[in-house]
């Protein structure tokens, strides 16, 4: 098993579209990125640490590639946000790939750069080494399961919902 590390905002928001992937074992939400220890759920959200809501996807490599982990990410995202994700704003919710070791850098790497010579756009993934991964309190796990009306409402009200649906651009890339 391997892990991957993806900060694509809202933790809850980008779990689902892991978790239904042949291969993927397990996905924990946590945070990465910050130098506080012990981060919390309130202290991130107040943009209070440097941390970033991330999501660790330990998956089965011979099942599935890190480079289609990192399509479904970039495809459950707006990668042309440097602000944030949809709502959700300020550092915790802007995006990055936390990479383990040298493929996985030049993997993200790679598709950023091909996505943004696709769209000519400029595309606002932070690709960064993997310091340590906090994993978040035990009401984040899972959330969409076990939370599935919130976690409906807060895809429509978000706009993640309409997002996936409108990125003929990123279908076609990848």
């Amino acid at each position: 098993m391997k892990n991957a590390y993806f900060a694509g905002g809202c933790f809850w928001c980008i779990t689902p579209f892991f978790d239904a992937l042949a291969g993927v074992r397990q996905t924990v939400a946590g945070y990465c990125g910050g130098d506080e220890p012990s981060p919390d759920y309130a202290a991130v959200k107040a943009q209070r640490t440097g941390h970033r809501e991330t999501i660790r996807v330990e998956y089965d490599e011979t099942a599935v590639s890190f480079e289609t982990l990192c399509k479904v990410f970039l495809e459950g995202v707006d990668p042309f946000d440097g602000g944030g994700q949809f709502i959700d704003r300020g550092r915790s919710y802007t995006l990055a790939v936390y990479y383990t070791d040298e493929a996985q850098r030049d993997t993200a790497a790679r598709l950023c750069r091909l996505l943004e010579e696709a769209s000519v756009k400029r595309v606002f993934v932070s690709i960064e080494p993997l310091k340590i991964f906090w994993p978040a309190e035990e009401s984040h796990q899972a959330y969409y399961q076990k939370n599935p009306e919130a976690f409906a409402r807060e895809m429509e009200t978000s706009g993640r919902a309409a997002a996936g649906k409108s990125c003929p651009m990123r279908k076609k890339l990848f």
